[in-house]
């Protein structure tokens, strides 16, 4: 089991900053590939971001070069650092853990509100 705990959401002004944060706890991380996925208000759960172990991302081209996420691994942390946020970016942003080998993400945080006003 790989339990997952989500902060640091919040209320923002668009064209603000902010930084969440994912601790997880449990099996060999290492083994996991970590991602934050968001789902805004009557529409389905998006990918967002994802980081493997020795660093390497991948991005939603509708957050390509406004966020970045990264691992701090001796803290079992994941961070995405949302910059130049935008009204449409309102959502319940989700940490999730998948193993690799595998294709579904099987673990999942209980997720955090982000709102940005216009």
């Amino acid at each position: 089991q790989v339990q997952l705990v989500e902060s640091g959401g919040g209320l923002v002004q668009a064209g603000g900053s902010l930084r969440l944060s994912c601790l997880a706890s449990g099996r060999t991380l290492p083994n996991y590939f970590m991602g934050w996925f968001r789902q805004a208000p009557g529409k389905e759960r998006e990918f967002v971001a994802v980081i493997d172990w020795y660093g390497s991302t991948d991005y939603a081209d509708s957050v390509k070069d406004r966020f970045t996420i990264s691992r701090d691994n001796p803290r079992n942390t994941v961070y995405l650092q949302m910059r130049s946020l935008r009204p449409e970016d309102t959502a319940v942003y989700y940490c999730a853990a998948r193993k690799v080998g595998e294709s579904e993400y099987n673990y999942w945080g209980q997720g955090t509100q982000v709102t940005v006003s216009s």
